[in-house]
């Protein structure tokens, strides 16, 4: 059941982000005026982000509300609850004293805090994902400004390190040694293969080099990319290990989660729009003291070719979140991310059958590397429960005996 799980979460997660992909591809060309006079390519990248936030929320709670057990109220089925005693978790704050349970020492009893069930810690950590996520997007973007479009597909193939590195440092997280050589099988696998690539596979390296020449002449422009990149990698890392914590920690489902968080960032992102900012950088580099929410939509409403892009990115995201938050759930944060990497290189092997297309010998060897970590993985998997199977039977055996 777990293996046919994965399956599904692995196949979702790559068709959804394949239509994703293309539709924000389609959303970076300039669009032509109502009038057909002029055209302009739409810039607001929060306004972008604020869309899918949106949907996601929005499909979340559509998918809590149809899966909502008849024996639980709306407050238990939006996530604040103890699911082991039934007891809603704003009831373990009630008065503003954390629920205590019994600690036993030598025959002495001694009350101590309970927060696991707190509905307040639960939303400061799904507000924490929140801001990561509202600010890390940002700053990808501004990278590609000083950097290639390849060199930010190769910062982005390490991804599973900063992952397993803010695990590491920012809960203590522990990892099976075998977990360590799959990280640095696929991240190496990973990085030989799209550094081996030929041009045009690397995905419009003209038009990344020509994107990055506004800023490319500048002093430092490499290290500013690069800084820039560690910084979205860093929150990255920072997001998918909080949301491991917050798995761990307090007994709520995908859906729950991506519900808050994406309703957070929806709230967070609005407001940054609404506001007549000053321009600031990263964030809102073209701030210049009118409302980014505004000048969205009078762009919207001058350039209509431009919903359609729009309506299918924003749904194909939302629609993807819902596999990503199940398998976030179900198998981790180290899983999600190696799903995520492999799909443009399973990508690009898929058009070889499909289309003959040629590969470059430093690609088959990236992906035989990239194949062997997640063999091992499996072989490991395997294992394991083989020997929860065999560990079954023989206590099957023991209690027929008795």
């Amino acid at each position: 059941m777990s293996f046919i799980r994965l399956i599904f979460c692995v196949a979702g997660v790559y068709s959804m982000f394949l239509w994703w992909a293309i539709a924000q591809e389609r959303l970076s060309v300039p669009f032509q005026s109502i009038d057909g006079e002029s055209s302009a390519k739409f810039r607001s990248a929060l306004f972008l982000g604020t869309c899918q936030s949106f949907l996601s929320s929005l499909s979340a709670l559509m998918y809590i509300l149809v899966r909502k057990k008849s024996s639980e109220t709306l407050i238990q089925a939006l996530g604040f609850h103890d699911k082991n005693s039934g007891v809603p978790a704003s009831a373990s704050t009630a008065n503003g004293k954390a629920h205590t349970h019994t600690h036993h020492t030598n025959g002495s009893a001694k009350p101590r805090p309970d927060t696991r069930f707190s509905s307040k810690a639960l939303l400061l950590s799904y507000a924490q994902c929140a801001t990561f996520i509202t600010f890390a997007a940002p700053f990808g973007f501004a990278a590609l400004s000083y950097i290639s479009y390849p060199a930010m597909v190769l910062g982005k193939s390490c991804k599973l390190v900063p992952v397993m590195i803010m695990n590491v440092l920012l809960y203590r997280r522990r990892f099976a040694p075998h977990k360590y050589l799959v990280v640095f099988m696929v991240t190496t696998g990973i990085t030989i293969f799209m550094g081996f690539g030929s041009d045009s596979q690397k995905h419009g390296g003209k038009k990344a080099v020509s994107a990055s020449m506004d800023h490319g002449s500048t002093p430092y422009a490499s290290l500013i990319g690069a800084s820039y990149l560690l910084i979205n990698l860093a929150l990255d890392g920072a997001i998918n290990s909080t949301q491991d914590e917050i798995f761990s920690r307090y007994k709520i489902s995908g859906q729950q989660m991506m519900l808050w968080i994406n309703l957070m960032c929806t709230c967070i992102s609005f407001v940054l729009m609404v506001l007549p900012l000053p321009s600031i950088p990263v964030l809102l580099p073209s701030g210049n003291g009118r409302s980014e929410l505004v000048a969205a939509l009078t762009f919207v409403q001058q350039h209509p070719g431009i919903i359609s892009p729009l309506i299918e990115f924003s749904v194909t995201g939302a629609l993807g979140q819902l596999f990503i938050f199940e398998t976030l759930q179900h198998f981790g944060s180290l899983t999600l991310v190696t799903i995520t990497l492999t799909r443009k290189m399973f990508t690009m092997l898929l058009s070889v059958v499909v289309y003959n297309h040629q590969l470059t010998p430093g690609q088959w060897l990236g992906a035989a590397v990239v194949f062997a970590g997640i063999s091992v993985e499996a072989f490991v998997k395997r294992n394991d429960v083989h020997a929860k199977r065999v560990l079954q039977e023989k206590e099957k055996a023991k209690l027929k005996s008795l």
